[in-house]
């Protein structure tokens, strides 16, 4: 699998301010890419995470770039990115929801769409395909080539194809 290299990976959204330091919830967070001190790039601007409190799955985070409630409010609905350098590796079977979105989705060579988002839901994540959602397991997922922006999807498994009634 090749990944696109020089494209940064979205480590989320900044969403509501929380306090009055600049501090802020995040929203659709990858907490692997949100430790403390690290570099984030918001609106074309690099700064540092200064602040992380919550939890991994609702992280509340202050970045050197907004020291204020105000601040924080003005960059809500801003992504965070990260260097793909200095993502940890994934494992076999692992992929960056930024590597996903905008892949053509098909079920053999019947096109079903194309990804909007990948979200995390309680057993599993979940690729938003046009409104259809398609669960990331392997009974699911035939295959994924992220180099050919390409998921192959079992029909089947779906509930897709025609019962011929």
């Amino acid at each position: 699998m090749t990944e696109p290299a020089d494209e940064p990976l979205v480590a989320g959204r900044i969403g509501r301010a929380h306090g009055l330091d600049g501090s802020f919830h995040v929203l659709e967070a990858d907490a692997r890419l949100l430790p403390l001190g690290e570099q984030v790039e918001v609106d074309g601007v690099t700064t540092e995470i200064v602040g992380r409190k919550g939890t991994d799955a609702r992280p509340i985070l202050r970045l050197a770039l907004a020291d204020s409630r105000e601040a924080a409010e003005a960059l809500g609905g801003k992504a965070m990115l990260v260097a793909r350098g200095v993502a940890p590796e994934l494992g076999a079977d692992e992929y960056w929801a930024t590597d996903l979105v905008g892949c053509e989705v098909v079920a053999g060579e019947r096109p079903l769409g194309r990804v909007a988002a990948m979200r995390a839901y309680p057993s599993c994540e979940v690729l938003d395909v046009d409104g259809l959602l398609i669960p990331l397991v392997k009974d699911a997922i035939r295959s994924i080539d992220v180099a050919a922006r390409r998921i192959d999807v079992d029909s089947r498994f779906l509930g897709l194809e025609d019962d011929g009634a």
